[in-house]
């Protein structure tokens, strides 16, 4: 199908040739998915998995689960090779798909605001192919007792006030699934280009033969078509209380769910753990949502943003 509508958007200075990206840890770093499609051809953007200036293992095994309904529990806990490490794998081929007209995102983890720091001095200086960042503050804040850096809209400002002076490039932030309007104005006000919600939403999931957790820790995070009403409805309260774009994720696994985002108010989809359980499922998303655009006799998608009346 050609399509007759302008899919491009534009999620906070990272200009994206359709509305689709990646959530970041459930898609790698593209390389392994070109098997399955064209990923530099197909993508509007990508979003890599988080990164910290350092290595990180992540935590102990078991760290994922599965749930009914294709949905998921996870814990991995950011294990990543550190920004050097990552650049040293995969900077090459992210430049090449940038190159192909796909928009890289790198995600930037850190437990504490030092960290942060030194993450986003290491990819300004290693990450020319770095099209945007995004902040990922539903880290947890290991010096204040493990609560997420940005639980609160003063501790979200505070890691903005960190990386937003380092860099030029758009800084998306990845909130958590809590108090999304009041976090969002603030994290605008400290210099935030864009806003990704929502992250995974905490769980239990209990054995009960062993009595134990089906995770090596009691509380994971919850992710797939389970929480997608629950995503949309916070796009929407987030979308009304910001003025900058938003990237929805949350549950995104057909056109359909991706144009409830956009309608909610979001620029931008990401597409997570249906990537898991089928990992052709980008072209097929992106072909269905330019058909529902298509049908809704508008010129450019952007014209659907937000269109939602209740």
């Amino acid at each position: 199908m050609v399509s007759t509508v302008s899919m491009a958007v534009d999620l906070g200075g990272i200009r994206m040739r359709n509305p689709l990206n990646t959530a970041s840890g459930t898609y790698g770093n593209g390389v392994q998915f070109e098997g399955f499609y064209d990923v530099g051809a197909t993508l509007g953007a990508i979003t890599c998995k988080g990164v910290a200036a350092v290595p990180w293992d992540g935590n102990p095994a078991p760290r994922l689960a599965e749930l009914p309904g294709s949905a998921i529990m996870n814990s991995v806990g950011l294990q990543n090779p550190g920004v050097r490490g990552f650049v040293e794998r995969y900077g090459d081929y992210l430049q090449g798909l940038r190159d192909r007209g796909c928009q890289v995102i790198c995600q930037i983890a850190g437990h504490s605001l030092d960290e942060y720091r030194q993450a986003t001095e290491l990819f300004e200086e290693l990450a020319p192919f770095a099209s945007g960042f995004e902040v990922n503050i539903s880290c947890p804040n290991i010096a204040q007792g493990g609560a997420a850096m940005g639980a609160t809209p003063e501790a979200a400002a505070q890691v903005m006030s960190v990386v937003r002076p380092l860099t030029a490039r758009p800084v998306v932030v990845k909130m958590a699934p809590h108090d999304v309007a009041e976090i969002g104005r603030a994290l605008e006000a400290s210099g935030a280009d864009a806003l990704s919600l929502i992250n995974t939403i905490p769980g239990m999931a209990i054995d009960i033969r062993t009595r134990r957790s089906r995770l090596a820790r009691a509380t994971a995070g919850v992710s797939g078509p389970a929480i997608h009403a629950i995503a949309v409805r916070m796009v929407w309260e987030c979308a009304n209380a910001v003025t900058i774009p938003i990237c929805g994720i949350g549950g995104v696994a057909s056109g359909a769910d991706a144009a409830e985002m956009i309608l909610a108010g979001a620029t931008a989809v990401s597409v997570g753990t249906a990537n898991l359980y089928d990992p052709t499922c980008v072209p097929r998303i992106l072909v269905e949502l330019e058909e529902w655009a298509c049908g809704q006799g508008v010129s450019d998608i952007n014209e659907l943003i937000g269109a939602f009346e209740c």
